[in-house]
């Protein structure tokens, strides 16, 4: 059998946007300006309703939550008490205007941002969608992929402070 791959080295702008404010604080901020994404819309996607998808799509805002893990619960297996969440945000039309023109845009999207507390206090961390996407080099998908970035850096810097 063979296989053909092709490894390239790209580089990605990493974002970390500290807080004075208590973890509990920026979490409940951050969740009350980005909404959990309904869930229905991916139902009505899988049964092939389209232009009432495209309706529910239309009207969401502009970054919703799509998921959530706790790695800061994870850390207890090691004995350790921190907090650390890490978030899915992104917006599904935001991701088809994206990967309509290149499927591999599915890879980073919904964007992943880490908000957690550590030594120096509490901050946001992600890679910034610009770069991420950026790599594959394709105008349609940067246009769309810069929005992506300057909706995201404000709503953090926005739940940061």
């Amino acid at each position: 059998m063979t296989s053909l791959k092709d490894i390239k080295k790209i580089s990605v702008e990493h974002v970390t946007i500290r807080s004075g404010r208590k973890f509990t604080a920026v979490k409940a901020k951050l969740e009350s300006i980005i909404p959990r994404i309904d869930d229905g819309i991916f139902t009505l996607l899988r049964y092939r309703q389209t232009e009432r998808a495209l309706q529910e799509l239309a009207a969401l805002p502009a970054l919703s939550i799509f998921g959530f893990r706790d790695h800061g619960a994870l850390l207890q297996v090691a004995g350790l008490q921190r907090q650390s969440i890490q978030y899915d945000i992104g917006n599904p039309l935001t991701a088809s205007k994206m990967t309509r023109h290149r499927v591999a845009a599915g890879l980073y999207a919904p964007v992943r941002v880490l908000l957690l507390e550590d030594v120096d206090g509490v901050a946001f961390e992600y890679d910034r969608p610009i770069t991420t996407f950026g790599h594959l080099a394709d105008p349609q998908v940067d246009e769309v992929a810069q929005k992506l970035d300057q909706d995201l850096m404000a709503a953090l810097e926005e739940a940061a402070f």
